[in-house]
């Protein structure tokens, strides 16, 4: 339902500015995590910028510069331009979050156990699970993010596996 001009590649002018083309993680009260989770963090960040969307609701032009961070346990999305000018912080609470990212690191760490002796049926059912949990914190964002923020299912997906980066304490 997009009423801009056509670039040549199916998206519209609008449609192609409501992209996010920077994130960064307000990583303040982060200690040092492991390789692995490092690893996801930048898998995750480099294929958010590589294809996302992402529309604040509001009169604001995009692209879009996301720094996401938990303070006071709110998860906060502070949005800026890309001119790094403040448009506006969305701030959601983490106590929905909270069961699904806890079910989801316990599922990870079963999952990155059985790789190294499990069967391949049984890292596949594991793994079947984790995906799983990980649609349902994909889904319960857009959720709680409805009427602030559209944002595509795999842009969802991207921002839950940060959303879990940042409850990583150590």
């Amino acid at each position: 339902m997009n009423d801009g001009q056509d670039t040549g590649s199916g998206k519209s002018i609008e449609s192609a500015d409501q992209r996010l083309v920077d994130i960064v993680l307000d990583e303040r009260s982060m200690v040092r995590r492991n390789p692995d989770v490092e690893q996801e963090r930048t898998i995750a960040i480099f294929d958010l910028l590589e294809q996302n969307f992402f529309s604040p609701a509001g009169d604001f032009t995009g692209p879009y510069r996301l720094k996401l961070g938990i303070a006071e346990n709110r998860l906060q999305f502070a949005i800026s331009n890309e001119k790094e000018e403040h448009l506006r912080t969305i701030e959601l609470s983490l106590m929905p979050f909270r069961r699904i990212v806890r079910d989801y690191f316990s599922v990870c760490e079963t999952y990155f156990e059985a790789i190294k002796v499990a069967s391949p049926a049984k890292i596949e059912a594991i793994d079947m699970g984790r995906r799983g949990l990980h649609n349902d914190g994909s889904d319960l964002l857009r959720e709680r993010l409805a009427e602030k923020i559209e944002i595509d299912f795999e842009t969802a997906r991207r921002l839950f596996t940060l959303i879990c980066v940042l409850h990583i304490r150590g």
